[in-house]
Formats: C-alpha cells, sequence, structure tokens
C-alpha cells in the first residue's frame, strides 16, 4: 500500500455523473404509462421491435466474429505491403463516421449503386434489397469485422515465440498448429469480443436509421426515436427507453462476467516466424480471407471518394446550410471530446490514488460509473433529458448544449478505457521518484506524466473527437432548423435521394474527420516537445 492522497474532484465527476442520469430516469419513470415492463413484452408490436433487435444482433455478430477467425489467423501468419496500412484501415472503422459508410455501401449495394447498374446492362434487375435485415446485416459487419479482427489478431500476437519454435520443430502443419496452439488462444477471448460486437450491434442507432426497411425492420432504439420524435407519444417514449435500459444493463453484466485479461508474456513477438510445411494450398486460403477482407472494407471507402468528386460538389460547397453544418459539427465534436477527456482524466485520477492505496474495488467502482452510459445508450439519455427539460425551458433552444453533453457521456467510456492502464502504470513507476523530489499537481503532470501519457491522451481524445463528430443518435433527437449536424444534414440528404450532393457531404465528412485526426496527433506531438 503506498501513502498517496485522494484527489476529490474525480468522485465529485462521478457523482454528477450519477446524478444526470438518475435524474433523466427518473424523468423516464414518471412519463412511463406502467413500471411494469411485462406490459411490453404483451403488446404485438413491441415484442416484435425487441425481438427484431435481438435478432439482427445476434446474425451480425456471428457473421462479423465468425468471419473475422479466419481473417485474423491468416494476418497473424502472413506478411505482405500495405499490411501495415490495412490494419490502420481496420482499427478506424469503429470511430468511422456511420453514415459515411452506410453511403458507401449504398453506392455499390443500393438500388442506384455499382452492382444494379451492372445488372441493369444485362437487362435483369437487383434481386435484392439492401433496405431492412440485409443492409442492417452488411454495414454491421463492414463497422464489426475489421474491430473483432483486430481484438483477436492481438490475442494471436500474445503467443509466446517459443510455442512458434516448438510447433515449428515438431513439424506440426497448419491445422495442427491452429488446432493445438493458436484456437486455444483465440477462445479465450472470443466471449468477450462477441459480447462487444452483439453490444454494439443491438444499440446501433444510426445503421438501422438509414438502412432499416419501415416497421419490419425497426430495434426497440429507432422506436424510441419515432415515438418522440414523429408521433409524440411520450409515454411509449419513456417504457422503451426504461426497456432498453434494462436489456442494456443485462447485457453489460454480462459482458463484465465474460471479460478476460489476456495473461502477459515477455516471450510474445510480433516478428515474422518461419512456417514449415507451408503449403501452396494454405499461400491461397489466407489469400482469400485477406482479400476478402478487403473486398469487405477498401470499396465502401473508394466510393466516398469516386462519387464524392462529382459535378454537385461547387453547389454543396457553395450552400450556406453544408458550412453551418460543418461549423456545427466542429464545435460539438471539440467540446464534447474536450468535456469528456476532462472527465475521465479527473476519474483516473481518483481511481488510481485508490489503486495505489489498495483499494482497488473502490476504484474499480469509480470508474464504472463513468462507463455507465453503457448501460443507458446515448438515445436513452437524451429522451430522459427531452423528458426532463420540455415543461422547464423551451428543449429545442438548448439543443446544442444538450448534444454535448450526450455526446460527451457517449465518449467517457472511450477515454476511461484508454488511459485507465497507462495512468496507473505511469503513477507505479514515478510516484515515488515525484515524492522524494516533492513533485506534486501541476508540475508532477506537466514535467512526468505528460510526457509517458502524451500518446494515450492523443489516442483517446481522437477517437473521441471522431466519434463526437459522427454521430447521429443525440442530434437527430434534438436538431432543428436552426442547429444542425453533418452527419444529420447528410441523413437529410439521404433520406430525399440527393445522392450526388449526400456524395458530396459524405466526402467532406470523411476528409474533415480524417483532418482532424491527424491535426490532433500532430498537435500532440507537438506540445510535448
Amino acid at each position: 500500500m503506498v501513502n498517496v492522497s485522494v484527489p476529490k474532484l474525480g468522485l465529485a465527476v462521478a457523482i454528477a455523473i450519477g446524478l444526470f442520469v438518475s435524474s433523466t430516469v427518473v424523468a423516464l419513470i414518471q412519463h412511463a404509462p406502467t413500471l411494469n415492463l411485462g406490459w411490453i413484452l404483451s403488446d404485438p408490436y413491441y415484442r416484435h421491435i425487441t425481438f427484431f433487435s435481438f435478432y439482427q444482433a445476434f446474425f451480425s455478430t456471428l457473421l462479423s466474429v465468425g468471419l473475422a477467425i479466419p481473417v485474423a489467423h491468416a494476418l497473424s501468419r502472413r506478411e505482405f505491403k500495405g499490411k501495415a496500412l490495412l490494419l490502420k484501415l481496420f482499427a478506424s472503422t469503429l470511430v468511422l463516421p456511420v453514415l459515411v459508410g452506410v453511403f458507401g455501401i449504398l453506392a455499390i449495394l443500393g438500388n442506384s449503386g455499382l452492382v444494379a447498374d451492372m445488372f441493369k446492362a444485362f437487362g435483369t434487375r437487383l434481386p435484392f434489397s439492401i433496405y431492412g435485415l440485409n443492409g442492417i446485416l452488411v454495414a454491421h459487419v463492414f463497422f464489426n469485422l475489421p474491430y473483432a479482427c483486430r481484438l483477436l489478431l492481438h490475442s494471436l500476437e500474445s503467443i509466446p515465440s517459443e510455442q512458434h519454435k516448438l510447433c515449428a520443430h515438431l513439424g506440426m502443419n497448419h491445422w495442427q498448429k491452429f488446432r493445438q496452439v493458436e484456437w486455444p488462444r483465440m477462445r479465450q477471448q472470443l466471449p468477450q469480443v462477441a459480447g462487444l460486437v452483439f453490444m454494439l450491434c443491438f444499440t446501433s442507432f444510426s445503421t438501422v436509421m438509414a438502412l432499416g426497411g419501415g416497421p419490419k425492420s425497426t430495434t426497440i432504439e429507432l422506436a424510441i426515436y419515432q415515438a418522440i420524435k414523429f408521433d409524440f407519444d411520450l409515454q411509449a417514449g419513456a417504457i422503451l427507453a426504461l426497456w432498453q435500459m434494462l436489456l442494456c444493463g443485462v447485457l453489460s453484466l454480462t459482458l463484465l462476467k465474460l471479460t478476460k485479461t489476456l495473461p502477459a508474456s515477455s516471450m510474445a513477438t510480433r516478428q515474422r516466424l518461419p512456417l514449415l510445411s507451408d503449403t501452396k494450398k494454405a499461400k491461397i486460403w489466407d489469400a482469400v480471407w485477406i482479400g476478402s477482407a478487403m473486398i469487405l472494407v477498401l470499396p465502401p471507402l473508394f466510393m466516398v471518394v469516386w462519387q464524392g468528386l462529382n459535378p454537385k460538389s461547387l453547389t454543396v460547397l457553395q450552400d450556406e446550410r453544408f458550412w453551418q453544418a460543418l461549423s456545427a459539427s466542429i464545435k460539438v465534436a471539440t467540446l464534447a471530446s474536450t468535456l469528456a477527456l476532462l472527465m475521465g482524466v479527473a476519474i483516473l485520477f481518483t481511481s488510481r490514488a485508490w489503486h495505489l492505496k489498495g483499494l482497488t474495488h473502490r476504484a474499480g467502482r469509480l470508474e464504472l460509473m463513468g462507463t455507465i452510459i453503457l448501460v443507458t445508450p446515448g438515445i436513452v439519455i437524451s429522451t430522459g433529458l427531452f423528458l426532463l427539460l420540455r415543461d422547464q425551458v423551451d428543449v429545442f433552444s438548448l439543443a446544442f448544449w444538450v448534444v454535448i453533453m450526450v455526446n460527451s457521456l457517449m465518449a467517457l467510456p472511450y477515454i476511461i478505457k484508454t488511459l485507465s492502464q497507462p495512468m496507473l502504470q505511469t503513477a507505479q513507476q514515478y510516484h515515488f521518484l515525484c515524492q522524494s523530489l516533492g513533485m506534486k499537481g501541476w508540475n508532477r503532470f506537466r514535467l512526468v506524466e505528460w510526457r509517458a501519457l502524451n500518446k494515450p491522451i492523443a489516442h483517446a481524445f481522437s477517437i473521441s473527437f471522431m466519434f463526437s463528430m459522427g454521430d447521429l443518435s443525440a442530434v437527430a433527437l434534438f436538431g432543428n432548423q436552426s442547429f444542425t449536424t453533418l452527419p444529420l444534414y447528410l441523413f437529410q440528404l439521404l433520406g430525399s435521394y440527393q445522392m450526388p450532393a449526400a456524395a458530396v457531404v459524405s466526402l467532406c465528412l470523411l476528409l474533415f474527420s480524417l483532418l482532424c485526426f491527424a491535426l490532433i496527433d500532430s498537435v500532440f506531438k507537438r506540445s510535448s516537445r
């Protein structure tokens, strides 16, 4: 146990978050027609959207994780030009603005897309519709397969090099090595990976909103939005929000139990190891899976760039609505990610002090409070806020600040998960040195910790910025003519079938997100010198 003072700010932030979320939940309970959630199961429509939410999430997870297994396995044993770039693209799909990916998919598989044009050239029509379950599954695989692949690849890279050498010494073929060494390591991570992907698909809002095919393809979150925004049925919105919160709470607790930390090993290596019995058949097998993953990820992004360069570009760039939406998006993303970073760092300063004092359970509960948004998704918080404020003030006049608050809470789990281990390790490494030199407070952070935490902080801020830049869930409920972000503007263009203009906005959203991502990284690097 280390003698260290515990900052109170993190505890105050966690309490404020708890009170904020609790107040929205109370507002939901007050407007709910009944607290008997079994009432939902007695309604055929609510039963259907609950079933469909689980149904699409299950098959999205099955496809994403099932296909990620052979792709991750192939990537783990092959080196080729462009592999590092491909892995970076895999890492970016999770925080890629959802509607950018959706537009790329529509440009290929939509009713007026590339594949549809090929069928028309042969005098036939596209045999399927991208809207409905088909589109939801394709989009979820596009976003989540690369993410699952990265996690599984990480588990394979943690295999000690001695085990690879032993397999080579014993003359194992690929199948024997996979069954005896690689699959057991991947299997340890599968429950956690599948749980994370299932949670992401279950709480997916923008994807279902853009590609859902009407009442048959509606999830609980989309039904909440429709009840509030279109039907103004506050009671239905409240009861559905409570139902979604209950289901997410159960899923989050289940995911917590499934989470396992891979044992660290100093023998793990990322260097290429010689493969014995490497056959032409094995090379073709790996090439097929890697090529399939590239076909999934690259064409939609390429189509965003290709179709974004069209004659409508000048018209869109001269439209005042575009620049207003872009300005609003940058302001929301900057303020939301900054607030999330400040709240996350404050919470982690307190939790790591408790870790150093041996109070790990208390530290864990504090960090869990910071990730409470996983139990109460953004649309649920937004609905509760709408119900809480509508009788007090003009809700839409506060839309800008409400969206910032909701987005900061949604980004907070990414901040905490990214920074918790680096901040704790830095404190363990330098705490006694700083004590002996009398360093504390701002001087300690500036002279010692900033240099060690610069990269993780830049990564955490960049992820939260990209997430806020492309988020649609909060602004979809509170957005109006005087406050529109770029994702909402893009959704409005897609909804009115203005595809050339939507292509330009998609490209701009993609480029601005990547530009801001690179700019943030550059600023943080310069400030560390």
